[in-house]
């Protein structure tokens, strides 16, 4: 058996890597980089959604910073940072420089920004809209105490009883009815 074919869950790119061209290896790296230009768009947008979370009154609302890794963490430093062996002296692989940016910065801030932003708008889906549908279930990161619906009884009676009772949008879920 191939070890592409036995990776049935997982994205195979490590087996085809060395396959690729130079040159289509390279292209691929400068498409990695160029989000670099969209991440201050990316940041003032989750930040917009952050804030008007707490204009509407959300409280212990998780923060950038709650998606990053403890910087102890991290396994290596600019002293003990491994590079590759590269076969031309220009190669920014052989650069611990290179790796410690990528590694520790701009991998985990990236990463923790799109978690983030994930996250914000999944809690404002909860608040606005409680209705269940086929992917809601992956919405549980963003539950919530009552949502918007919830908190006036009038509106909630309009819900479905899967949609009043599920716990993603109501903490009254937990809790036993009369």
């Amino acid at each position: 058996m191939k070890a592409c074919e036995s990776c049935a869950e997982r994205v195979n790119i490590g087996c085809h890597h060395k396959q690729m061209s130079v040159l289509a290896r390279a292209f691929g790296l400068l498409l990695v980089y160029l989000p670099i230009l969209t991440l201050p768009f990316v940041i003032t947008s989750a930040y917009l959604t952050y804030f008007s979370l707490k204009f509407a009154g959300a409280q212990k609302v998780k923060k950038w910073g709650d998606f990053l890794p403890d910087r102890a963490s991290h396994r290596y430093s600019m002293k003990n940072q491994i590079v590759m062996n590269g076969s031309f002296k220009l190669s920014m692989a052989q650069s611990r420089l290179f790796w410690i940016l990528n590694c520790t910065w701009y991998c985990p801030y990236s990463v923790g920004l799109f978690e983030w932003h994930a996250y914000l708008v999944k809690v404002v889906e909860n608040w606005w809209c409680p209705f269940g549908h086929s992917r809601k279930d992956s919405y549980t990161e963003g539950a919530i105490d009552q949502s918007f619906w919830h908190i006036y009884p009038d509106e909630k009676a309009k819900l479905t009883e899967e949609d009043k009772n599920n716990p993603i949008f109501t903490n009254e879920a937990d809790k036993p009815h009369d």
